[in-house]
C-alpha cells in the first residue's frame, strides 16, 4: 500500500506562474492517487486557473494564500529579509513545519537557495547544499551533474561531499548499485586541472563509499562513462545549459528539415517511431527539476521557463525523493563514511 505524501508548490515562480504550474499540479494528482499538493500563491489567480481545468473542488489540491511574490529581479538577500509571506518562502516553511514533505519552485534560483538554506538548514556534517540534475546519456541510465550553480566556487572538501551526495542520489533515485563518480576536468590525465580538483580526487579515492573512476572531460558527459559527474557550480551551470541547447538544436534542425524537404517528410513517416523515441530521449522537459541536496528537507528547482509538462517532471522528481527518503539516506551516508584524511589548508 502506498503511503500518502504532501508536497508544497510555489505557484507564482518562473516566467508563467500558475499558467504552467496549475496544469502540472492537476496532472500530478491524477498520476499519483496518494499525493496532496499545497498550492502556495495568490488565491484568486490559482482559483481562476483551477476553474478553467474544472479542478477547483479537487480534494487533494489545497490553496495556501500568499500576499507576496519573489520575482526574478529580486536580490536574494532582500527577498530573504523582506518577503516572508512570498509563495516561495511559505512553501519552504511548510516543509520545515512538517506539513509538507517537499517543496517545488521555478522561481528565482538565488532567492530559493538563500531561503532554503535559512529555513531548512544543512544536514549534519555537510558544508554546502548543491543543485543536482539528470542528463541523458548513450546508455539507459542518465548521468547526474552537480553542482549546477548553487556554489560558483568550491574547495576540495566541498567537491568531495558533492561526490558522496551525488552517489547517494544515483543509488536511491535511479537504483544504480555502486554508481561511478567522476570529476569534470579539462583532461582525463592525473596531471590536469587545478590543485583543488586534484585534492578532491584524492579525497574521493580514499572514501570507500564513493566509486571514484577518475576525471571526465566535457565530451564524456553523454557517454555513460560516469553515473555522477562533480564540478563547481559555475562550470556545472554552463555545462547543463549547453546540454539543453544541444537538445533544442537537434530538435529544431530535424523539424526544419522535415518541413522543407518532401522526401524527408515521406521518410519521416517510416521513421516516426524512431524519431519519437529520439525526441523522448533528448527532450529537456523530462529532466526538469534540479534538487537542492544537503538540506534537512527536499527542495526541487524547476526551470524558470518550464512548460506544464516540465513542471510536472519536477513534481515527479520530488515524489521520488520523498518516497526514497533522500535526506535521511544522505545523512546516513555522511554519518558512516568520512574521508580518512582531510586536506591540508
Amino acid at each position: 500500500m502506498q503511503r500518502s505524501l504532501t508536497i508544497a508548490l510555489d505557484m507564482m515562480g518562473g516566467d508563467y506562474g500558475p499558467r504552467s504550474s496549475i496544469p502540472a499540479a492537476v496532472d500530478a494528482v491524477h498520476h499519483h492517487p496518494t499525493l496532496t499538493l499545497i498550492l502556495c500563491g495568490n488565491e484568486t489567480l490559482i482559483q481562476e486557473q483551477l476553474s478553467n481545468l474544472d479542478a477547483l473542488e479537487h480534494p487533494r489540491l489545497k490553496i495556501h494564500h500568499c500576499t507576496q511574490i519573489v520575482t526574478n529581479a529580486d536580490d536574494p538577500g532582500h527577498a530573504l529579509r523582506s518577503k516572508k509571506d512570498a509563495s516561495m518562502r511559505v512553501a519552504l516553511n511548510l516543509v520545515k513545519s512538517g506539513e509538507a514533505q517537499a517543496c517545488v519552485s521555478s522561481g528565482n534560483t538565488g532567492a530559493l537557495f538563500a531561503m532554503a538554506h535559512y529555513v531548512l538548514k544543512m544536514l549534519p556534517g555537510i558544508k554546502r547544499p548543491a543543485l543536482i540534475s539528470a542528463v541523458p546519456t548513450e546508455t539507459k541510465n542518465p548521468v547526474y551533474l552537480l553542482d549546477l550553480g548553487a556554489n560558483v566556487h568550491c574547495d576540495a572538501p566541498t567537491l568531495y561531499q558533492f561526490g558522496l551526495m551525488g552517489s547517494v542520489v544515483a543509488r536511491e533515485v535511479q537504483g544504480i548499485d555502486q554508481p561511478k563518480v567522476s570529476l569534470l576536468n579539462i583532461g582525463s590525465e592525473d596531471i590536469k586541472g587545478h590543485e583543488g580538483i586534484k585534492e578532491a580526487a584524492k579525497l574521493m579515492t580514499r572514501c570507500d563509499a564513493i566509486n571514484y573512476t577518475g576525471y571526465s572531460e566535457g565530451s564524456d558527459i553523454f557517454s555513460g562513462k560516469a553515473d555522477v559527474i562533480v564540478c563547481e557550480g559555475f562550470v556545472g551551470n554552463v555545462a547543463l545549459k549547453t546540454c539543453e541547447g544541444i537538445a533544442k538544436l537537434i530538435m529544431h534542425k530535424m523539424t526544419k528539415a522535415l518541413k522543407k524537404h518532401l522526401l524527408y517528410r515521406g521518410l519521416a513517416l517510416l521513421l516516426m517511431p524512431v524519431l519519437k523515441k529520439l525526441y523522448k530521449k533528448v527532450n529537456p522537459d523530462q529532466y526538469n527539476g534540479a534538487s537542492l541536496v544537503g538540506l534537512r528537507g527536499i527542495v526541487v528547482k524547476s526551470h524558470g521557463n518550464a512548460s506544464s509538462s516540465a513542471f510536472l517532471a519536477a513534481i515527479n522528481e520530488a515524489v521520488k525523493e520523498v518516497q526514497r527518503q533522500l535526506p535521511e539516506k544522505i545523512q546516513a551516508a555522511f554519518a558512516e563514511k568520512i574521508p580518512k584524511q582531510e586536506p591540508s589548508e
